[in-house]
């Protein structure tokens, strides 16, 4: 029987306080390891927590980033599933794209930590890449604790932020706040492709992550 993975993705479109700073998902996040599942013969939807429209970051698209591959997956990104309305039960594996708008409307989410708890529990695939992993910012499972207490993983680092000037302009930072809450942050070389797996978790530092996560996480369900 055929696996399936669902990509999540940001609703925010800018910086806060910043209106001049446009955001979103950082589309090679998406398109890469939705091209990778399906390569793969996987299933692949992509949410969002509002549904519809989803912002993409207009630097992800510029400097050569907008890749031809990525045009159905820009489509998608114009209709995406409300998370809510989705029977992510199932769901083999998730993924947590990132771009800076994760930072915004991943964290606290209830659709989001619903679906988190259960595949924690459950012992299926929770994957993210780059500010991604926003989404177990002060999560918990069922029995209270933290969902990356003792979890070995990686994100976008608090050096990457600054290199981007925007650690002012975070509501937290990521690398932080992980390692408040108990995860073994694993910090790779600055925008070099870095991936962590670490009990059903997968995680990528950044853009250049994100293949390698997806090729971990296709392995992982094969």
């Amino acid at each position: 029987m055929s696996k399936s993975v669902l990509i999540v993705v940001t609703n925010h479109d800018r910086i806060a306080g910043n209106k001049d700073r446009p955001t979103g998902v950082w589309l090679s996040e998406a398109a890469e390891p939705y091209i990778a599942f399906q390569s793969a013969g996987f299933k692949v939807d992509i949410a969002s927590p509002k549904g519809g429209n989803v912002p993409i970051d207009p630097n992800s698209v510029e400097n050569g980033n907008d890749d031809e591959r990525f045009t159905e997956v820009t489509k998608i990104l114009q209709q995406t599933e409300r998370l809510g309305d989705l029977v992510y039960e199932g769901y083999d594996a998730i993924l947590f794209a990132g771009g800076h708008g994760a930072m915004y409307d991943f964290p606290g989410n209830a659709d989001i930590q619903n679906i988190m708890a259960y595949f924690k529990d459950d012992g299926r695939i929770i994957s993210a890449v780059c500010h991604g992993p926003a989404a177990f910012a002060d999560a918990k499972t069922k029995d209270g604790k933290h969902l990356v207490d003792g979890i070995k993983l990686t994100g976008f680092t608090n050096v990457e932020e600054k290199a981007m000037d925007l650690t002012e302009e975070m509501p937290f930072l990521l690398q932080s706040k992980l390692e408040e809450n108990g995860a073994g942050f694993v910090e790779g070389r600055e925008m070099e492709e870095n991936v962590v797996s670490s009990g059903n978790f997968v995680t990528g530092q950044n853009p250049a992550s994100a293949q390698g996560v997806a090729e971990a996480v296709i392995n992982r369900l094969k």
